[in-house]
């Protein structure tokens, strides 16, 4: 079977970690390994947020990646916002470099979801801005 990266794309409160949990329970003998930022930041269990350490969060959900992708897992999800194409870019250069095919999916929040992260209204607004503007139709 082919290698397989998938990023999750969308804004805090769309369901990207709903939608990767799914994924990664569709097959009983796989494994499908969720790589996301927002581990960085939990405690015993309790989000604790802190935007010093956002650089940090980053490069380890880039490093899980990267240590999956050298096991040879054949499936990788990635959920963050990744709302630009440079947010996407480290995770391309680490498909290409491990032989990984790449499906880009944009989770949108259709369902009124809750940002549980606190992100204020207006940073949601100018991320949602972001996404759309990134986004590659063809």
């Amino acid at each position: 079977m082919k290698k397989t990266l998938i990023l999750l794309r969308g804004i805090p409160g769309s369901g990207k970690t709903t939608v990767a949990e799914y994924l990664a329970s569709t097959y009983e003998n796989s494994i499908w390994p969720i790589c996301c930022a927002d581990d960085f930041f939990m405690v015993d269990g309790e989000y604790k947020f802190n935007p010093t350490k956002l650089g940090a969060a980053h490069g380890a959900c880039k490093g899980k990646c990267e240590d999956m992708m050298i096991e040879g897992v054949e499936r990788v999800i990635v959920a963050n916002t990744n709302t630009t194409a440079k947010e996407l870019a480290p995770y391309y250069k680490l498909a290409e470099k491990y032989g990984y095919t790449v499906f880009t999916l944009v989770v949108e929040n259709r369902h009124d979801g809750v940002n549980v992260h606190g992100v204020p209204e207006e940073a949601l607004k100018r991320m949602d801005d972001k996404l759309r503007a990134s986004i590659k139709l063809r």
